[in-house]
């Protein structure tokens, strides 16, 4: 008899429902992660001095990460076996932070989000030097193709303002350093990772807090209700997204998450258009469809190369 025979479930189906859980775990942290850039672009335009918004993003992310791991965890999780690279990896989240709110302030979220999606395939093209991993054509003619896409989103008479340009397009690289960093940590658990990085970004901008907090007092005292809760918002949503990524990747593999990571289009036009009306014009979402497709097409072909790689062992193994 087979398992559909006595009504049993398959084997796979747990695998299944753990993928798709996995799946949905990360769309709900690309939305997160959406709302926390609407929040800080929003604070921005109320006056909020950039400095001091990080400082709640990264202030209140540490406190609630914690909270929640600590309990569980223990303090073991608090150690690390790179410190060292850690800080880099904290470090190059930090500024990836400032760069990305700078950019906020400058172009609309969806151009903004979409030129970050050149971060993974510079670290794919970076690889060979940087991470020792072997060269690639497919992996250089798809790095092309995004910029490509890149370019039709920035173009000239686009619109996009070009200091956000520039800074959108550092943000990619810190965004990039972050991820090399990030591979460099891999032996350590992703909960002190998360640790990690939110305890850089506070203890740097903590230190700048006796220079940038006295002349933003006056900004800080008019702000509304609502202002407040969107500040205060940001340092939850950042955590949660990240936590949300976490769970997500203990679920499913992350050959099998990378083409869903492009979905953040979607929540960062979303919340770009319920909050500002911006919607992209035609020729910028070709731009960004060409970006994606370039990532989800190397996502493809990485996930099959590693397919066939893994097989050729357990071939190996069963002459």
């Amino acid at each position: 008899m087979t398992p559909a025979d006595t009504g049993r479930p398959r084997a796979s189906a747990p695998a299944a429902r753990g993928t798709m859980i996995g799946v949905l775990l990360l769309v709900l942290s690309m939305w997160t992660l959406s709302c926390l850039d609407a929040s800080g672009k929003w604070v921005m335009n109320a006056g909020v001095p950039l400095l001091v918004l990080s400082w709640f993003r990264y202030a209140i992310h540490l406190v609630l990460v914690l909270a929640l791991v600590l309990p569980t965890r223990g303090v073991r999780v608090l150690h690390s076996n790179k410190p060292r690279e850690q800080l880099i990896r904290g470090g190059s989240m930090f500024l990836a932070t400032l760069m990305f709110f700078t950019t906020l302030s400058y172009i609309p979220q969806a151009e903004a989000t979409s030129i970050n999606f050149l971060a993974p395939l510079l670290v794919l093209s970076l690889a060979p030097w940087i991470l020792k991993e072997p060269a690639r054509l497919s992996r250089f003619v798809a790095a092309g193709i995004a910029f490509i896409g890149v370019i039709i989103v920035i173009r000239p008479g686009g619109g996009l303002h070009p200091v956000g340009t520039i800074f959108g397009l550092l943000t990619a690289c810190c965004f990039a350093a972050q991820f090399i960093a990030t591979r460099r940590v891999a032996g350590d658990d992703p909960f002190t990772s998360l640790i990690w990085s939110g305890a850089v970004g506070t203890a740097c901008l903590t230190l700048t807090l006796p220079f940038i907090l006295p002349p933003a007092l006056p900004v800080l005292q008019g702000l509304s209700t609502l202002d407040w809760l969107l500040l205060i918002s940001t340092g939850i949503t950042g955590g949660l997204g990240h936590l949300f990524q976490i769970a997500a990747y203990r679920r499913a593999p992350a050959s099998t998450l990378a083409p869903f990571i492009y979905l953040q289009i979607i929540s960062a036009t979303s919340v770009g258009w319920l909050v500002w009306g911006h919607f992209p014009d035609p020729l910028t979402w070709l731009g960004i469809a060409i970006i994606c497709a370039s990532g989800i097409g190397i996502g493809l072909i990485e996930w099959r190369r590693g397919k066939a790689q893994a097989a050729v062992p357990a071939r190996a193994a069963a002459r």
